[in-house]
């Protein structure tokens, strides 16, 4: 029988090599064509190339938000949430704007009656719904709908210049994808009123002060940033990464205790795949390494006898 050390040996290194191979909780998806892109601009980025990163271009109109481009949005989302090899998503925009609101144009005509039938807005939440860790870098406006795109993100990075802001209330209307309930989870209650009952812009140092900008940096310097940031995330054991972004998404909609045992239960989840690996090494692998001996002595035993002959 082989020595138990060696087992454990064994389940060390395939353990951290799950964990280096960013072993992912997702089945690949296979598509039948590359998707184009007609107000995206979609690539991976980092020294491993493990970084999606979408860039919203629709620079003519300070990267508007229409239904098209929102589409595209939730296409590049699915396609890295497919994509092992991709462990981190950012989306920007340019120096000027990340987005500097929805398509006033687009849903000018727009009736309650249409709005009610057509469910307006609810295909705007594929970001939200990403399984990936995500990463909004805001550079220039990032107003009404860019404003609510940026925090349907799991972090978000700023550029010293950057403006954030719900304006819709002086146009008569309200925020209608996430304005009032993340930006109120992000800054509190009195913040969030101020905000989005005034609809006054505010910067990207006041955006860090009230906790709903991590970081902030030059504006040539956001994106670099964003993927060293994006690659460290990336690093990690993608099944640790999909529990502990789900698992901090939970502290918004439920009581603490029931988020604390929400937690306990995705951290017992954690030592499956190490306890598995132990489990094989030290059932299967001291029968499997001696199998691998006795073949290896037949073959030399037949090699021997068959030089005698």
């Amino acid at each position: 029988m082989v020595n138990p050390s060696i087992s454990r040996i064994f389940a060390g290194r395939v353990s951290n090599l799950l964990k280096n191979a960013n072993y992912s909780l997702q089945t690949p998806k296979f598509y039948s064509a590359i998707p184009t892109y007609e107000y995206l601009k979609v690539e991976k980025a980092g020294l491993k190339q493990n970084v999606g990163l979408i860039t919203l271009n629709r620079p003519k109109v300070l990267n508007a938000l229409c239904a098209q481009l929102m589409h595209e949005v939730n296409i590049a989302i699915e396609q890295f949430d497919a994509d092992v090899g991709v462990g981190a998503v950012i989306i920007t925009g340019n120096e000027k704007a990340f987005a500097a609101g929805a398509d006033i144009k687009e849903m000018s005509g727009n009736t309650y009656s249409q709005n009610v039938t057509n469910q307006f807005l609810n295909h705007w939440n594929g970001l939200a719904k990403a399984r990936k860790p995500t990463i909004a870098a805001v550079n220039g406006y990032a107003l009404g709908g860019g404003c609510e795109l940026a925090m349907m993100c799991d972090i978000i990075y700023a550029g010293d210049k950057a403006k954030f802001g719900q304006p819709e209330i002086t146009i008569g209307t309200i925020p209608g994808a996430g304005g009032t309930q993340r930006l109120t989870r992000a800054v509190g209650k009195s913040k969030a009123m101020e905000i989005v009952l005034t609809g006054q812009q505010f910067s990207a140092q006041e955006a860090e002060r009230s906790g709903l900008v991590s970081k902030i940096f030059p504006p040539e310097q956001l994106i670099s940033e964003a993927i060293k940031l994006a690659e460290k995330i990336a690093s990690h054991s993608h099944i640790a990464l999909a529990l502990a972004k789900d698992s901090v998404n939970k502290a918004y909609e439920t009581t603490l205790q029931q988020g604390l045992d929400y937690e306990k239960r995705l951290f017992w989840c954690t030592f499956a795949t190490v306890s598995d690996i132990i489990y094989f090494s030290n059932h299967f692998l001291p029968l499997l390494m001696l199998s691998i001996l006795i073949i290896l002595y037949l073959l030399i035993n037949f090699r021997v006898i068959k030089k005698k002959e």
